[in-house]
């Protein structure tokens, strides 16, 4: 990244909306990993190499950037390359700290709660001056589609239990802490299992009991969804869960569409060359994202900003205060990955498509009308009636004199 504080705003610097705009990309881990937790394909299709669809493509990437945004939902007809463009971030996402520790204990634990916050394993690792954490990439973990809720928040370990052993078995979203999830055609699932990863999402933890057992684990993780509104809709409070939402359409130009063929065509037949020739600008792109993650905290809302933000959310009738902080957190993203410490109105104004689209409800607005007309109804009664100290004077009837 750069310095921002030495850095004019015509100064010509790299940044990550640039990057975006250039067709070019580079980096790839072709080494498997540890252990099979639903995993993407290890070789991934360059993330700037795909042709076209914007929007798509920027919105992943502030997701990235600033985790406060809730995530990003892709609706769209099949084929328009919303998994492709999921699977192919493995490439850019950064590295963070993990836990040894299958329960996800981590130092701060102690330093915030004292050494009786972790396990038994941590606290004597951490007494004999072992290290409780270690450095890694930042995973793509997909969800199946025919995943049951054991599968998701974890169940007892069946081969430890023939062993007469009670052990918890971590679940998937126990897996997704600290990684991207990505629940591909999320309209399609069962319910319950939606609703305990949006639980997961909002809360960043979720705690199993099964039996006598009971264990609390993290699922701090980036939430991506894809779903085609062919196949069925989406309840409305799982929709409000998603920061951004994104209309992908088919690309629309006969030039873009064979490039796209093209560029699929070559990476089918030899892909390790492809993301070899990507490689390079991959890497630049992998560092100018954990620059802009590293300095998001340094970005604020310019007072016009937050004025024009506030008003299009009142105008365009929005209840949900998810809008604001979907807005405003999706600006300062916008900003950094600009290169820029303060969020601007172009900011707010490049991202607002995606952060209130499809916020209102129309049976919502249907249902307060008719409570307005109900409340208009009964204030208007009221008003007519007879004045409050008229009637009370009525209940009290003529005072009676002192007696004599």
């Amino acid at each position: 990244m750069m310095d921002m504080g030495d850095r004019s705003e015509n100064e010509g610097v790299r940044s990550l909306t640039e990057l975006i705009g250039k067709t070019s990309a580079r980096r790839f881990i072709e080494a498997p990993p540890p252990e099979d937790l639903g995993l993407a394909e290890p070789i991934a299709f360059p993330f700037l190499s795909i042709v076209g669809q914007a929007e798509m493509k920027l919105a992943l990437i502030l997701s990235l950037v600033n985790v406060n945004i809730g995530g990003v939902l892709l609706i769209g007809p099949r084929g328009t390359g919303k998994t492709t463009a999921v699977r192919s971030l493995i490439d850019l996402l950064p590295d963070v700290e993990r836990s040894r520790c299958t329960y996800g204990c981590l130092p701060e634990d102690i330093t915030s709660g004292g050494i009786d916050d972790v396990c038994p394993d941590c606290a004597r690792r951490y007494g004999m001056g072992e290290p409780l954490i270690y450095v890694d990439q930042v995973r793509l973990i997909e969800l199946p589609l025919n995943a049951r809720l054991e599968d998701v928040i974890g169940g007892i370990d069946e081969r430890a239990a023939i062993h007469q052993r009670m052990r918890l078995n971590r679940g998937i979203l126990a897996r997704a802490d600290r990684n991207l999830l990505f629940v591909d055609e999320v309209n399609l699932l069962d319910d319950d299992i939606v609703d305990a990863i949006l639980d997961a999402a909002a809360q960043g933890t979720f705690t199993v009991h099964r039996g006598p057992l009971v264990a609390t684990y993290r699922a701090r993780f980036i939430l991506v969804g894809s779903m085609n509104p062919e196949e069925g809709r989406l309840r409305p409070q799982i929709l409000d869960r998603f920061g951004l939402r994104v209309i992908v359409r088919g690309l629309e130009h006969r030039k873009e569409r064979l490039e796209a063929y093209h560029q699929t065509i070559y990476f089918r037949n030899n892909p390790r060359r492809v993301v070899k020739e990507f490689s390079e600008a991959t890497e630049l792109f992998r560092q100018e994202l954990a620059s802009a993650r590293d300095l998001l905290h340094k970005v604020r809302l310019t007072s016009q900003a937050e004025s024009f933000g506030l008003k299009l959310i009142q105008e365009l009738g929005i209840d949900s205060l998810r809008a604001e902080i979907t807005l405003f957190e999706a600006a300062r993203a916008h900003a950094i990955a600009d290169g820029r410490d303060r969020a601007r109105v172009e900011d707010v104004r490049n991202v607002a498509p995606m952060s209130l689209r499809m916020r209102r409800s129309t049976f919502m607005q249907d249902y307060l009308s008719s409570m307005d007309e109900e409340e208009e109804e009964i204030h208007r009664l009221l008003k007519k009636s007879p004045g409050r100290n008229s009637v009370a004077k009525r209940e009290e009837g003529p005072k009676k004199g002192k007696p004599g």
